[in-house]
């Protein structure tokens, strides 16, 4: 045996990149990718992968390890670059349309990065980006995305058709011979943290880790071939949870949307006859609250996460005819590396108890090594009782390579005990189910007591009249902090008082527990992808100063 050794043939560098070439094989005459009255087949969406490759190597001169960034929604080329950036040897930056132009020239200054695919719509907050760079730093080339169902006036219709998506692509070879990576290890995407906190970092991953999730995700989620796929999830945020890659693996329909409300996606669900489709829970609770929605025609597979979705919600949505499925991942893991696997006796119980099991995070997925919940002091594990917090901490093949530029944030998320650690707050069940209770900066200390903000949202989003909840912590001079409720209201509910909240609450949670503000908001601030900015609400309840000092006011 020790003298059998790996060889070129059993040690090509893995990467997601392959299943494209293969569908087109297997799948070449079938539809690909579907955006309003455009239609693709995935023996075209390989050839424009490979010509835009192919164009980006020979025309702009990019170089294997450089940075291609992007500003775009989710319409064709958005899924199109995720293939050719990488398979021209270049680095992938999918950056959030949601940002200002400030953030978005730090992102491309610090990311050195050589070229940008801007949407049409895009095209002035990418240039008002430019315009921020430092005089000694030159702007990338910039390439345009236009949209025939969209337009701005603003931009000449004179465009040099060689700055243009389209232009580009035409000029590539159908046939090229694409870029595969040297090492699997090699950088493949750089993912800039945007959601729940304010500064932005380099998440880096490899063509190995991007394969080892990709895969993972479709056999935890059990995706059969040819899924139709509705792309309600950003493919900007974490590359859409692997899914542009995965899509390719399984031959599956892909239908892009710019922008989406709950009366398009349910007209897509019935056009398309969707069977999956991905969201943070607030598209869960947007399906469910739409005026005059009637039951599905038939099951929706939904996959949820990035915030720890309220039981109620996931009730409301299933009665629907969606099947919810519930995990949990980071930008750090580019995707979903714990889920809550459903056991048929659990299909036994009664709904509310369902929902309740369903809103855990559940267990490591198959393509992970690891998962535990530790004492953030001793470094030990912590009692499997459902009650006793600690730091989440995972260990796995899809785990990032490291933060750009950032040696003391790489080190501190990737420790020398082999452990990522995420920041998050869990607690871990008898059943071995992992629970997530906050982030580690949004647990509430009031008087003493860790208070899971998660704990109290879930309550209040069982009130008939909220629409959306978030809770903080507020500064107060007798215990430290309390809790502070931010709220939005459904459309034509009877609008309750602060009071009738509190004590809607008082009656299902213990008083320290309570919120002892209530703020109701129009709608709460969100990224792109539905994560409630907490800390936008933070820096809100602080600036209100201390409860109590504005009790006597």
């Amino acid at each position: 045996m020790e003298l059998l050794k790996p060889s070129p043939a059993n040690s090509s560098p893995i990467t997601p990149l392959g299943f494209l070439e293969r569908s087109a094989t297997v799948y070449g005459d079938s539809t690909s990718i579907i955006y309003n009255n455009k239609t693709y087949t995935w023996n075209q969406t390989n050839s424009r992968c490979l010509q835009l490759a192919s164009s980006l190597k020979s025309i702009t001169g990019v170089q294997r390890g450089d940075v291609i960034s992007v500003l775009a929604p989710n319409f064709p080329a958005m899924y199109e670059l995720h293939f050719a950036v990488p398979m021209s040897g270049a680095i992938l930056d999918n950056i959030n349309t949601r940002l200002d132009a400030r953030t978005i020239s730090v992102i491309l200054c610090h990311s050195e990065s050589k070229l940008v695919f801007v949407d049409i719509l895009s095209h002035s907050v990418i240039l008002e980006a430019f315009s921020l760079f430092p005089s000694e730093i030159k702007p990338p080339m910039l390439i345009l995305i236009t949209d025939d169902d969209e337009k701005d006036e603003n931009i000449s219709s004179s465009v040099d058709l060689d700055l243009t998506y389209e232009g580009l692509l035409k000029k590539g070879d159908p046939d090229f011979k694409w870029v595969r990576p040297e090492s699997e290890w090699d950088p493949m995407v750089l993912n800039y943290t945007s959601g729940t906190t304010s500064a932005p970092k380099g998440v880096v991953h490899s063509h190995r880790g991007l394969f080892i999730m990709t895969v993972d995700s479709l056999i935890d989620w059990s995706v059969p071939k040819q899924p139709v796929f509705l792309w309600t999830l950003a493919m900007f945020h974490a590359n859409g949870w692997c899914y542009p890659w995965g899509m390719a693996a399984v031959g599956g329909t892909n239908i892009c949307l710019r922008k989406f409300d709950a009366k398009s996606v349910y007209s897509l669900i019935r056009q398309h006859n969707v069977t999956h489709m991905c969201g943070a829970p607030v598209v869960l609770n947007m399906l469910a609250n739409e005026p005059g929605k009637e039951p599905l025609p038939n099951p929706v597979q939904i996959l949820t996460a990035g915030a720890p979705p309220p039981a109620p919600v996931l009730f409301r949505t299933e009665s629907l005819g969606f099947v919810v499925s519930h995990g949990y991942g980071l930008t750090e893991t580019a995707g979903l590396v714990v889920s809550c696997a459903w056991k048929s006796k659990w299909n036994k119980l009664p709904a509310t108890e369902r929902a309740r099991l369903k809103a855990r995070q559940g267990v490591r997925t198959t393509g992970m090594a690891a998962i535990d919940v530790l004492d953030p002091e001793s470094g030990l594990r912590v009692k499997q009782d459902g009650l006793s917090l600690g730091e989440i901490v995972l260990r796995g093949g899809s785990i990032l390579l490291g933060y750009f530029k950032d040696p003391i944030g790489t080190s501190k998320s990737l420790r020398e005990d082999g452990w990522f650690y995420t920041g998050d707050v869990g607690v871990m069940h008898p059943d071995g189910y992992l629970e997530i209770k906050d982030r580690s900066k949004d647990v509430i200390v009031s008087g003493g007591e860790n208070l899971s903000s998660v704990e109290v949202e879930s309550i209040l989003y069982s009130h008939p009249a909220v629409n959306e909840a978030a809770v903080v912590a507020r500064p107060d001079e007798f215990w430290g902090e309390t809790p502070c409720a931010f709220v939005s209201l459904k459309p034509g509910s009877d609008r309750p008082s602060q009071k009738e909240i509190m004590e809607f609450c008082r009656a299902k949670m213990p008083h320290y527990m309570v919120p002892k503000t209530v703020v109701f908001e129009e709608s709460l601030p969100k990224t792109a992808t539905g994560k409630i900015q907490k800390y936008v609400l933070r820096d809100k309840a602080k600036a209100m100063g201390s409860a109590r000092v504005a009790s006597r006011i």
